[in-house]
């Protein structure tokens, strides 16, 4: 195991594409994902320009370690908007470390900064790792998520 540092959380930007493309690359394998040929790019540039996606990337000992990205949108329960945490991902040496804990905060940071009611995410029943986290730092939900599929990638 790598040693942990404390890191620093800060914004993606256009120059991260480098540090940021193993750690996507890294997180899609997690969830058995592929993608077809232009969306990773295509992911890239909605993230890093001037829409609702945003991201944040995490750096210890010099490297990206870790990547979060976010977005604000109205809601139909709220007059203020909320905040969805779509992607989350830290490298395995540094998992434990306070780099997840250091990204969710980071997004928590921001939505409070939008004027936010609430942030809120998924992820898969068995990540037993990350939900012990995200237990000490939010409320599981009780809703059951389905998808219906329009258009494959």
């Amino acid at each position: 195991m790598t040693e942990m540092i404390a890191p620093g959380v800060r914004p993606l930007v256009a120059a991260d594409r480098a540090a940021w493309d193993p750690l996507w690359e890294a997180y899609l394998t997690f969830y058995r994902q592929t993608l077809a040929p232009g969306v990773t790019d295509a992911v890239f540039a909605r993230i890093v320009g001037d829409g609702a996606h945003q991201g944040l990337i995490a750096e210890a000992g010099g490297r990206a370690v870790g990547l979060v990205h976010y977005h604000v949108h109205e809601t139909t329960w709220a007059i203020e908007p909320t905040c969805y945490l779509e992607d989350l991902y830290v490298e395995a040496d540094q998992r434990g470390g306070g780099v997840g804990r250091a990204l969710i905060e980071a997004v928590y940071g921001a939505a409070r900064q939008a004027g936010c009611r609430s942030v809120y995410w998924q992820t898969d029943n068995d990540n037993a790792r990350a939900r012990r986290l995200y237990d000490q730092v939010a409320v599981l939900s009780p809703f059951v998520r389905y998808d219906h599929i329009l258009v494959q990638n």
